[in-house]
């Protein structure tokens, strides 16, 4: 299994940097909506710019489009994309229990067929 792992070690990475930059993001930005109205949107921006979490979370991003570009060295794109699914998952989770977003039946199944279609592919594989 050792050998699985070194050669995914960089789509875990991808994952990790993803699922990072995303919540760091939802953090820093509150609640869906609150910038959205009532505040002037280019200082709601500006204000996030001068955040360092949110330049943290542009680190992320990067880190994970590098991780991603390494990935694609090691797979094939059509083996190591769907492993990007993972993300929703963990997003959904993360949603639920560290946000308290309500997460519905919908998507709970879209987001267990994603898990079985992936299933399915490293299976194939």
């Amino acid at each position: 299994m050792s050998g699985w792992w070194q050669k995914h070690a960089f789509l875990a990475l991808y994952i990790v940097f993803t699922v990072a930059s995303q919540l760091i993001m939802r953090w820093r930005i509150g609640a869906p909506g609150s910038a959205a109205g009532d505040v002037d949107r280019v200082g709601f921006v500006l204000g996030l710019l001068a955040m360092p979490w949110v330049w943290i979370a542009f680190a992320c991003t990067f880190l994970a489009g590098v991780m991603w570009m390494l990935t694609l060295s090691q797979l094939e794109l059509t083996y190591a994309f769907p492993f990007t699914g993972i993300t929703f998952a963990v997003i959904l989770l993360a949603g639920a229990f560290v946000f308290g977003e309500h997460v519905g039946l919908a998507r709970i199944a879209g987001t267990a067929l994603v898990l079985i279609g992936l299933i399915v592919i490293v299976r194939s594989a």
